[in-house]
């Protein structure tokens, strides 16, 4: 197997080394070089043409976005960004600009605390070592297509002219930005709630869910244990949790729980649509986007069995074609469409057009 070739970009020493160390124990992974700022990061991709960059946003002279933007539109470089938590709102910024995922750098600098990150960064450095480079992409930011919705129902409408009662969806690497798109495509609330397991660690979600809640006409929310599942509102998981839901007095409210043992990714899409399918059975609509791995695979035969309708992003536009493959695998998938086209197929399902 060919050496993966990662250069380090930060401005902190001790940083650079204990990311350096933990990098050069994965097997196949080579750190060619460092750099402590973003000048000195593009000499040293230049010159040494590395598979991979992990990259610190908060730098001197040239900070961590502008080096993205040049990294990811000249270079078509996978990036990785290490970021305290502190930074949320900029890490996501980063993920707009092209960067494939992140790593939560602990906000204390001692060295056992930063060693905490060494599983995800592994896991994830990992996730693109596989990656086929020509499957690297930036999802469309612009120009998106808009779903023609002239005449549909809105809140408070009675909706049970309409076969959806609340769409969930799952997704991993590239799924902030895939997001977003869909959600801003909506140019009303519909008369549907929305359920998101998006992988992510603990304390990123709220500022996702309020970035999304800003660029969407949906309420989005983080989900608290005992929030309502109403039409409009979109709920995101929290990280490092599951979403599972109940119902009570007639009224279906969300869980949040801690995962088992078994639940290999974070929220879990699995257990998030298994929960949603007992429930909603022929009244929901899955959809699987971007995302290395096989979360929600399972997910959707629940979602299938009980009636459901299940779209999975196509290949030409997920950043990872890892979840959306898998699903497709399963053979219940009805529809596999570019990103572009996800909210108009959800309301094509719900007859709101």
């Amino acid at each position: 197997m060919k050496r993966v070739r990662v250069v380090v970009v930060d401005d902190s020493a001790f940083s650079r080394r204990t990311i350096t160390k933990m990098l050069e124990g994965i097997q196949d992974i080579e750190v060619v070089g460092y750099a402590t700022n973003g000048e000195d990061g593009i000499q040293k991709v230049i010159a040494l043409k590395p598979d991979l960059v992990t990259l610190d946003l908060e730098m001197p002279k040239m900070d961590g976005f502008t080096l993205l933007r040049i990294l990811t539109t000249r270079f078509s470089m996978p990036v990785i960004v290490i970021s305290a938590l502190s930074g949320a709102d900029k890490v996501f910024k980063a993920l707009d600009l092209g960067a494939l995922d992140f790593v939560a750098k602990p906000s204390s600098s001692a060295s056992k605390d930063l060693l905490l990150i060494k599983d995800d960064l592994h896991r994830k450095v990992l996730q693109v070592v596989g990656l086929n480079p020509a499957s690297i992409r930036r999802h469309p930011q612009t120009n998106h297509e808009r779903p023609e919705v002239s005449g549909a129902a809105v809140v408070g409408a009675d909706t049970s002219q309409h076969p959806i009662d609340i769409v969930a969806i799952g997704s991993s690497t590239g799924g902030p930005p895939a997001l977003q798109s869909i959600f801003s495509a909506f140019e009303k609330p519909f008369p549907f709630a929305v359920v998101v397991s998006q992988h992510m660690p603990a304390g990123f979600t709220r500022a996702f869910a309020e970035r999304l809640d800003r660029a969407s006409r949906f309420e989005v929310k983080e989900a608290e244990d005992g929030d309502a599942v109403l039409p409009g509102r979109i709920l995101i998981a929290p990280g490092g949790k599951n979403l599972v839901f109940e119902i009570h007095g007639g009224q279906v409210t969300a869980r949040v729980v801690p995962p088992s043992a078994t639940d290999r990714y974070v929220p879990s899409v699995d257990v998030m649509l298994e929960s949603c399918a007992s429930i909603y059975r022929s009244r929901m609509v899955a959809v699987i986007l971007t995302g290395m791995g096989n979360d929600g695979s399972k997910g959707i035969r629940a979602v299938k069995e009980q009636g459901g309708h299940v779209i999975a992003e196509s290949e030409e536009t997920a950043v990872v074609y890892g979840m959306p493959r898998e699903a497709v695998a399963t053979g219940v998938v009805d529809r596999a469409v570019p990103l572009q086209r996800i909210a108009r197929e959800i309301l094509i399902k719900g007859e709101f057009v």
